[in-house]
C-alpha cells in the first residue's frame, strides 16, 4: 500500500467493510494522511455538505481557516456532481440519497509533500426515488490541493 494516492484512499475507505476499517486508518495515518469515514443521508443536498463539513471540522482534518475550508468545500462539490451526475438536486427533483463519506487529507502521493497537502473526498451509496427498492448505487470523487 506504499504506492497509495490521496483519492485511491478515499474510495477504498469509503468502499470498505466495517472489518476492514481499522486496518485502513492505520495504514493511511502510517503513510501521512488523516482519515475520517461517515456516513449521511437526505433529501437536501445542503445537509449532505454540512454533515461532511462538520465532520472534517470536529476530526480536526481541517482547520477554520478559509483556504482549507474553500479546498473541502470543492471536494465535496466535485463529489457531489459524482453522485448527482448532472443536476445538483435531490428532494426538488424527488430523489433521496444515503451515503457512506471519506475525508482524507495528505499528500497527493504517500510520503511525498513535494507538491503540498491535498484534501480528498469520496461519496458511495445509493441515490433514488424515496421509496424504497427505487435507488442505485453512485459514487463520486473530489479532490483539491489546500
Amino acid at each position: 500500500m506504499s504506492d497509495i494516492t490521496i483519492g485511491k484512499l478515499a474510495v477504498m475507505l469509503a468502499l470498505c467493510s466495517e472489518n476492514e476499517e481499522k486496518g485502513f486508518f492505520q495504514r493511511g495515518e502510517k503513510l501521512g494522511y488523516k482519515l475520517y469515514k461517515g456516513r449521511a443521508g437526505s433529501m437536501d443536498g445542503e445537509k449532505i455538505f454540512a454533515a461532511v463539513e462538520t465532520a472534517a471540522k470536529r476530526r480536526g482534518i481541517i482547520q477554520n481557516q478559509y483556504r482549507e475550508e474553500h479546498a473541502l468545500y470543492h471536494s465535496i462539490l466535485d463529489a457531489f456532481h459524482g453522485v448527482c451526475r448532472g443536476e445538483l438536486a435531490l428532494g426538488s427533483i424527488l430523489r433521496s440519497v444515503g451515503l457512506v463519506f471519506s475525508v482524507v487529507r495528505g499528500p497527493r502521493m504517500a510520503h511525498d509533500y513535494s507538491d503540498g497537502e491535498w484534501l480528498a473526498v469520496a461519496l458511495y451509496g445509493t441515490i433514488g426515488a424515496p421509496i424504497k427498492g427505487f435507488e442505485h448505487e453512485v459514487m463520486g470523487l473530489g479532490i483539491n490541493h489546500i
